[in-house]
């Protein structure tokens, strides 16, 4: 197996609700990002959502490219960007440690922890309680 020393890439997971983005991160002449084997504009087909995962890139303003390979399981497409998105900045960083302190005050690294909560015995939902009578 002939492992040249130019392919080395940075390995992170990004997460948020119940996504769980695995991206690889290689350097490369142009940014390209795949999604599960499909081209990311494909994937993420409305401009918001395009946005939000190259947050990371426009935030941090990076002058070297990247080739981003992404592996997403679980969640929502919300959620899956949002893992992404996530994962594509600790990997930034992990590429170069001056980018932490812009990427950390834009709340990039942090891991959104709210997630649906479960339902209780004897409610309906979470919190909603059955319709009470007096009589």
């Amino acid at each position: 197996m002939n492992t040249g020393e130019n392919k080395k890439y940075i390995e992170t997971i990004g997460r948020r609700k119940t996504s769980v983005a695995r991206v690889r991160m290689t350097e490369a002449s142009k940014t390209s990002i795949v999604v599960n084997d499909r081209e990311y504009e494909e994937y993420f087909p409305t401009k918001a959502l395009q946005i939000v995962g190259l947050e990371a890139f426009s935030i941090s303003a990076t002058p070297i490219k990247f080739k981003v390979t992404a592996v997403i399981r679980g969640g929502g497409i919300s959620s899956q960007v949002q893992a992404l998105r996530h994962g594509i900045s600790r990997g930034l960083v992990e590429h170069d440690l001056e980018l932490r302190k812009k990427l950390k005050s834009s709340g990039l690294l942090k891991r959104d922890a709210r997630a649906k909560e479960r339902r209780k015995f004897g409610l309906k939902k979470a919190r909603k309680a059955p319709q009470w009578s007096k009589r």
